[in-house]
C-alpha cells in the first residue's frame, strides 16, 4: 500500500510541472497525463488488493519471499494481469503509451527530464519488483505476451522517430516560397525523443519478459542508461530551444538553422554524443541494457517457447538498427549543414550569434556525460549491484 501511495503521489508534481509550465496545449497534455496513469493505477489496485487479501499481508518481502506459494493459479493470473496492466501505462508499454508524447512535448525541459529519468521506471521497477516474485506462475503465462507488446513498441517508436526525423513533404506557394505540410507537432524533436523512450523502454520490457537473470539484470540496467541518456537528451533539446526559439527539425535544419557544430560547437559535440549513447554505440550505457536483454531472449527460462523468443530478439536487432537511423538523421540535420547563401550576391550570409554551453550548463550536464561513459566501459559496477538482487528475486525459478 506504501508502494501504491508514493507512486501515486508522484503525479501530482508533475501534473503541475506540466500544466503550469508547459508549453503549448500544456493543459491537454496534462490532464492526459493524469487521466492515462490514474485509470491504470485504479486496475494496479485491484491487483495488489487481491494478492494481498489472498496472501494474507501486504508485506513485500514477505510476499515475495513465499514467492507466490500462498496463491492460487487462478488468484496469480488474475492479479499479474491487473498488476501489469497498470504498471504498463506508467513503463510505458504499446499501446498503453499515447499519453507519453503530449507530455513530453508540453512539459518544461525538466519535467521532461524527471519523466523520463525517473516516472517511467517506476512501471518497471514495479513489475521486476512485485509481479515477477508474488506472482511467477501469472508471470511466467504473461511473459510471451509482454515480451510480444515490447516487441511492437520497440518497431513501433523507432518508425515513429524516423518518420519525425525525415525533412517533411512541402508544397511550393505562388511566390516560390516553401509551406511544409506537416502541421502541429510533427517533426519536434522533443516528440521525436519521447518516441524514442517508448522504443528504448522495449528492451526493457523484454529483459523482464525472458524471466532469466541476465534479461532482468539487462532490464534493470537500460532503465539506469535510459534515465541518463534521454535525461542529457532533454537538457540539450531544452538548451536549443532557449537558444534558436525552437524545436522543430525542419526549422532547425533549414537554411537559417542551427549548425551546431560550426556556432555552437561544444553543445553540437553533446548532442552527438546522446544520440550515440542513445542508439546503443559499445562503450557507453546504451548498449550493454539492450544486449543483455536481448541475450536473455536468445536463451529464455525454462517452459518459454524458444522460437518466438529468437524471433522478439531478431525484431529487437532490427529495432536498433532503425534507432542508429534516425539518431543519425537527427545529428546531420541540427549538428551539420552549408552556411546560407545570400540571394543575388552569391556570399555567404551571416548567422546570428549562438551561445554554446554555459557553465552552469556543463555543471548540470557533465554527471550525465560521466556515468554514461563510466557505465559503458564498466558495466560490472552496476552489474555487481543488481544481480543479487535479481537472483534473490527470482528465487531459483527460473534459470
Amino acid at each position: 500500500m506504501l508502494f501504491f501511495l508514493a507512486f501515486e503521489m508522484v503525479l501530482i508534481p508533475m501534473y503541475f510541472l506540466i500544466n503550469r509550465w508547459g508549453g503549448a496545449e500544456r493543459e491537454r497534455a496534462a490532464w492526459r497525463f493524469i487521466l492515462y496513469t490514474l485509470l491504470g493505477s485504479v486496475v494496479m489496485l485491484l491487483g495488489l488488493l487481491l494478492v494481498g487479501l489472498k496472501g494474507g499481508t501486504f508485506d513485500m518481502v514477505a510476499l515475495a519471499t513465499d514467492n507466490g506459494s500462498g496463491l492460487s493459479h487462478t488468484t496469480q493470473l488474475i492479479a499479474a494481469l491487473a498488476i501489469i496492466v497498470g504498471l504498463a501505462v506508467k513503463a510505458p508499454m504499446w499501446p498503453l503509451h499515447s499519453w507519453l508524447p503530449d507530455a513530453h512535448t508540453a512539459a518544461p525541459t525538466v519535467g521532461s527530464v524527471l519523466l523520463a529519468g525517473v516516472l517511467l521506471k517506476m512501471g518497471t521497477y514495479g513489475l521486476v519488483r512485485i509481479v515477477l516474485p508474488m506472482a511467477p506462475e501469472g508471470a511466467h503465462t504473461y511473459a510471451p505476451y509482454l515480451a510480444a507488446f515490447a516487441v511492437v513498441g520497440i518497431i513501433y517508436g523507432s518508425l515513429a522517430c524516423l518518420a519525425l526525423a525525415l525533412p517533411s513533404p512541402t508544397t511550393t506557394l505562388n511566390g516560390g516560397s516553401a509551406l511544409s505540410e506537416r502541421s502541429g507537432a510533427g517533426g519536434d524533436l522533443k516528440r521525436l525523443i519521447a518516441y524514442s523512450s517508448v522504443g528504448h523502454m522495449g528492451f526493457v520490457l523484454l529483459g523482464i519478459a525472458t524471466l532469466t537473470p541476465t534479461g532482468v539484470n539487462g532490464a534493470l540496467f537500460a532503465n539506469i542508461a535510459h534515465g541518463l541518456i534521454t535525461g542529457l537528451l532533454f537538457f540539450l533539446v531544452g538548451a536549443l530551444k532557449d537558444r534558436s526559439g525552437t524545436t522543430d527539425l525542419d526549422q532547425l535544419a533549414g537554411t537559417s538553422g542551427a549548425a551546431l557544430y560550426g556556432r555552437a560547437p561544444r553543445l553540437g559535440g553533446l548532442l552527438a554524443f546522446g544520440a550515440v549513447a542513445s542508439l546503443g554505440l559499445p562503450g557507453l550505457a546504451g548498449f550493454w541494457g539492450e544486449m543483455l536483454a536481448m541475450f536473455g531472449a536468445f536463451d529464455p527460462a525454462d517452459g518459454l517457447s524458444r522460437p518466438a523468443y529468437l524471433t522478439y530478439m531478431a525484431l529487437a536487432a532490427f529495432g536498433t538498427l532503425l534507432t542508429a537511423a534516425y539518431m543519425l538523421i537527427v545529428v546531420r540535420r541540427v549538428c551539420m549543414g552549408d552556411h546560407p547563401i545570400e540571394p543575388g550576391t552569391g556570399s555567404e550570409a551571416e548567422r546570428p550569434a549562438l551561445a554554446d554551453v554555459h557553465g552552469h550548463e556543463f555543471a548540470a550536464w557533465s554527471p550525465l556525460v560521466a556515468l554514461t561513459v563510466l557505465a559503458g566501459l564498466w558495466p560490472a559496477a552496476l552489474l555487481g549491484l543488481t544481480d543479487p538482487a535479481v537472483q534473490q528475486l527470482l528465487a531459483g525459478g527460473t534459470r
